[in-house]
């Protein structure tokens, strides 16, 4: 008797028929140490055969792994900005299913066990991501398609204990988001204006959000809060803790934990990463630095009524 391979049908999801020619497209992510650290989106063309390889001519788009939103785009190996022969823009595309892509790459490199690979994933229009193979040695164009470098964002999470792919998803989001990432929701919507001293509703572990008095600082690149407010808050387990890095100061070398902070801001949803330090000598138990007050005015003037009622 005639043996027959009975392989699954993948229905292009409909965000892509339109971009696709003769083919699927497919989403390729790279991980390491259990944490993706670029994507890309492939498109296949008439040139490649309908088959998303660059090598034949299928066009690249770069990802924001915090939005899953495209950046820019490689085709034949050179960066480009518009789609080849068109003039729409390979910016702005968001990419269906975009935070289940990132979980299951990270659980697919826990199946397999190696180090370093890259997942390649279909979007089934029904069914969502399905992952389509695995690559451990992936071609370098991923990073013309991201203007991005893959050596210093692997050099980032080396030797982080990550157990859990959403603490990977976490941290590849909290550490290679782009500058636009925090303002993809704001854009359309009037600045909001913070104060040197304001007042911000931190997530805690368990329970309501508490309100506090922050220090904007915008000659500080990135939040820090306090070590014993962090603990009281429940902020040090190992939920939140996402890595553990070494940092320079006046005072030399020290060693801090890096976590998820989840706050409110003017109404304003930040979702960022926070060294921890001991901050109890000062005044105010966190500082919000330049990175997360993007879309924001701040006005330089210090406020006598919050002062007066933190006294």
């Amino acid at each position: 008797p005639d043996k027959a391979m009975i392989e699954e049908r993948i229905n292009i999801h409909p965000k892509f028929k339109k971009m696709a020619v003769g083919g699927a497209p497919d989403v390729r992510v790279i991980v390491f140490n259990n944490v993706p650290v670029m994507a890309m989106l492939r498109l296949p063309t008439e040139e490649s055969g309908g088959k998303a390889n660059l090598h034949q001519g299928a066009i690249g788009l770069g990802i924001d792994l915090a939005t899953g939103i495209t950046t820019y785009g490689v085709y034949k190996n050179e960066s480009i900005k518009y789609f080849p022969d068109t003039n729409k823009k390979v910016n702005g595309i968001t990419i269906p299913h975009w935070d289940k892509i990132l979980r299951m790459s990270v659980e697919t490199q826990m199946a397999s066990r190696l180090a370093y690979l890259s997942v390649d994933m279909l979007i089934d229009a029904e069914n969502g991501p399905v992952v389509l193979e695995l690559n451990d040695q992936p071609g370098l164009s991923i990073q013309i398609a991201n203007m991005q470098g893959l050596r210093k964002r692997l050099e980032r999470v080396e030797g982080i204990l990550v157990d859990t792919p959403e603490k990977g998803v976490r941290i590849a989001k909290t550490l290679f988001a782009l500058e636009f990432a925090n303002r993809v929701k704001f854009d359309t919507q009037e600045k909001k204006q913070v104060k040197v001293i304001d007042r911000v509703r931190i997530k805690p572990h368990k329970g309501k959000r508490v309100s506090v008095d922050v220090k904007v600082d915008t000659g500080a690149f990135s939040t820090s809060i306090d070590r014993s407010f962090a603990e009281k808050l429940g902020l040090l387990s190992d939920e939140h803790v996402l890595l553990t890095r070494k940092f320079k100061s006046a005072l030399g070398e020290e060693t801090r934990k890096l976590i998820g902070v989840d706050f409110v801001l003017k109404g304003r949803i930040i979702k960022t990463c926070a060294s921890v330090t001991g901050r109890s000598h000062l005044q105010y138990n966190m500082i919000i630095g330049r990175r997360d007050l993007k879309g924001f005015l701040v006005d330089p003037l210090i406020d006598d009524e919050m002062i007066n009622v933190r006294k």
